[in-house]
């Protein structure tokens, strides 16, 4: 069978499962005795051996099979969780997503067979046996022998009086009832599937009254090599052994005539009294419902119709092109907008279906975005198990609070979010949090946090990282630019505290004394800026000594349709993102002051310093010096700063286009626009002026 179409469900279910075994090792490290935790553990890691044995990956099959192997162990309470097992089961999850990344790079699961794990796998499960083994001793004498009459498997189920009477009441209907035992081949990878095969061959042939193990444990794979059936037929026991050999993987089928007297009983057999046929044919009727509801019990595999998945998997990549259309249908509505303007016609009919349009265009918008939008949570839920190990390898006691994992943001915001919320995470846990005996001396908690928090503000989304460590040492950052000759002592002198913590984003800049696996390197913040403003985003940081620093991230919720103010600067065009404007002030100039021979205003008891747009942008300004000014009021974090414009147009929906590589020194040019008349506008960045 070619498998290769389902190599991408393949990958994007391993991904899942993976996270959700990390996830539930997490959750049974603090609560080991939570057999809810392990019955979930031994699921994904049942489902992660089927798939990898559809697909041919026989070492990751291998690998989740001994997995499972011990969770079954755990689960039916032979073995107790250890916290040695936890780190084996945890560098087990390293090793399945290695296997992972392989196939998703090359197809193939590798050549590591990964023995050493398995090995210690095998070592957990024989302590057990070791442990047990006296125990068990007169336990295995009786299974051996029981396993060398394989036909009479049957007689040892123990049935209820209803499942007696039904049995009784098909005898004498003159129906066969027929015990049988089944056997799977040793090499099968499914058991499970194969068994349901057999289920289902024997009940187009009869009845099924009872299954040992139960259907429930055969479903899970919980039973070894053969299960038992009792089953109820008007066909010989040749065409029922027959329908069960025909399905593949199975060795043995083996069966006979029922025997009542036989067969082990809960409680004393009754007889059905006899009466006329009708009384027969009621006390049947009544028999047959029973053993019906008794199956149905029994059997939980089959409770109705299964409700079908209400989600759809989607290529980000035709998600694109759907957004795309959109963009081009905003396009449109700019050019129509503008062409009836021009017209100056009072034409009612054409202005109440251009209504109509925007309407149309802005819920589509609206739609295609939410279809974008994903939860953060697919990102974040990496970090718990990321920050379990950093405590480990740093020795410290450190636990990770999480919030907002539900705040959603456009899929290809969230697939690069990932990196800089690592940094800043590693960041908290080496740099940030003291060590045990300094915690102490400043009469903090043992154990420290770090606060992962995600929430949405207007439209844009918020993520903060903050611990309630060290904080930011001011002076060892100044001694590392000095001695890195990045200020001078003299720049150092007058520098405020913001622009000391910002040299921290600087390329290889470290205030670590060592280098180690963790961190050292001066990689890492620098990484955290350049992605986060490459997104459209900024960082900043806040920071008290000896209490704590918070990191907080602000990304816009999308990245191709924004609200923008557009202006006019020189008799040119430009769009700047309502997003990051606070006010538009009407200035006069002698409100302008000069403040190290810098221009400010001075607006409701703030300082603001303003940037004169036209010198910027290289234009000669169409406004008399001795005009009052139109000034925008942009906000990134505190900070705030006037531009300087030559008029207002009005806000417009406008679609980025991106510039690509044509333009990477102007930083402070985001994209550009097209407008209604066919003109295009460069978009103003304002976090890359300020």
């Amino acid at each position: 069978m070619d498998v290769s179409q389902y190599l991408e469900i393949f990958l994007d279910e391993t991904k899942e499962h993976l996270q959700n075994l990390n996830t539930q090792i997490l959750d049974l490290e603090a609560d080991p005795e939570n057999m809810d935790t392990v019955n979930e553990i031994f699921r994904a890691a049942h489902s992660l051996k089927g798939m990898a044995g559809t697909m041919g990956y026989k070492r990751m099959q291998a690998l989740t099979h001994d997995m499972e192997n011990v969770f079954s162990e755990v689960r039916n309470g032979n073995i107790k969780v250890q916290p040695e097992m936890i780190d084996v089961l945890f560098r087990c999850l390293d090793a399945l997503e290695e296997y992972n990344n392989n196939i998703q790079s090359t197809a193939d699961e590798g050549t590591n067979d990964n023995e050493p794990l398995i090995k210690q796998l095998n070592e957990i499960l024989a302590g057990k046996s070791a442990d047990d083994e006296k125990k068990e001793a007169p336990k295995k004498t009786k299974k051996a022998a029981k396993s060398e009459v394989t036909e009479e498997k049957w007689n040892d189920i123990n049935l209820d009086d209803s499942q007696i009477r039904v049995i009784q009441a098909a005898k004498k209907q003159d129906k066969n009832v027929f015990g049988l035992n089944v056997v799977v081949q040793e090499s099968c990878i499914l058991k499970a599937a194969r068994a349901f095969l057999v289920f289902k061959a024997i009940e187009e042939k009869g009845e099924i009254i009872v299954s040992w193990p139960s259907a429930q444990d055969i479903e899970d794979e919980r039973f070894e090599r053969d299960f038992t059936l009792i089953v109820v037929s008007e066909n010989s026991l040749d065409v029922i052994i027959k329908a069960a050999e025909y399905v593949s993987e199975i060795a043995q089928v083996t069966g006979a005539e029922l025997e009542l007297e036989k067969v082990k009983s809960y409680h004393p057999v009754e007889d059905i009294a006899d009466g006329d046929n009708a009384a027969k044919g009621s006390a049947l009727a009544k028999t047959e419902d029973k053993s019906k509801a008794a199956a149905k019990t029994e059997k939980k595999q089959v409770p109705g119709k299964p409700v079908v998945n209400r989600t759809v998997r989607v290529d980000i990549e035709k998600l694109d092109v759907l957004m795309n259309l959109v963009s081009e249908l905003i396009i449109a509505k700019n050019s129509l907008v503008s062409a009836t303007d021009q017209e100056g016609t009072a034409n009612g009919a054409i202005d109440e279906h251009i209504e109509y349009l925007e309407s149309v265009t802005t819920s589509l918008h609206e739609s295609v975005m939410k279809v974008r939008m994903v939860p953060i949570e697919s990102v974040v839920n990496k970090f718990p198990r990321m920050i379990r190990d950093l405590s480990k390898n740093l020795g410290k006691k450190m636990e990770l609070y999480m919030s907002g994992e539900e705040t959603e943001l456009d899929r290809t915001v969230v697939d690069e979010i990932g990196d800089p919320l690592m940094h800043l995470l590693r960041n908290s846990a080496d740099h940030g949090l003291e060590s045990a005996e300094i915690r102490a001396q400043r009469g903090k908690p043992a154990v420290g946090s770090i606060f992962l928090d995600a929430y949405q503000d207007g439209n844009n989304v918020v993520i903060e990282v903050r611990d309630d460590g060290n904080g930011i040492d001011i002076e060892a950052v100044k001694e590392k630019a000095i001695e890195r000759g990045v200020i001078t002592p003299e720049q150092a002198a007058t520098m405020a505290e913001k622009d000391i913590i910002n040299l921290l984003f600087l390329p290889s800049f470290s205030t670590a004394k060592k280098v180690s696996d963790v961190s050292g390197r001066g990689v890492g913040l620098d990484v955290v800026r350049s992605k986060i403003e490459s997104l459209s985003g900024e960082v900043e940081v806040k920071t008290k000594l000896g209490e704590g620093s918070t990191w907080t991230i602000r990304l816009p919720l999308t990245l191709a349709i924004i609200q923008a103010l557009m202006v006019v600067v020189g008799g040119e065009k430009y769009a700047i993102s309502l997003g990051s404007i606070q006010t538009i002030e009407d200035i006069e100039p002698g409100e302008i002051k000069l403040v190290q021979g810098k221009e400010v205003i001075h607006l409701r008891g703030t300082v603001i310093p303003i940037i004169r747009l036209n010198e910027l942008l290289d234009v000669e300004s169409t406004k008399s010096p001795d005009a009052n000014m139109v000034v925008v009021i942009v906000k990134k974090g505190d900070r705030l700063a006037g531009l300087v414009i030559d008029e207002l147009i009005g806000q417009q929906e406008i679609v980025i286009k991106s510039l690509g590589k044509y333009i990477k020194q102007c930083k402070f040019i985001s994209g550009a626009t097209i407008l209604g008349d066919g003109e295009v506008a460069l978009i103003l960045d304002a976090n890359a002026l300020l």
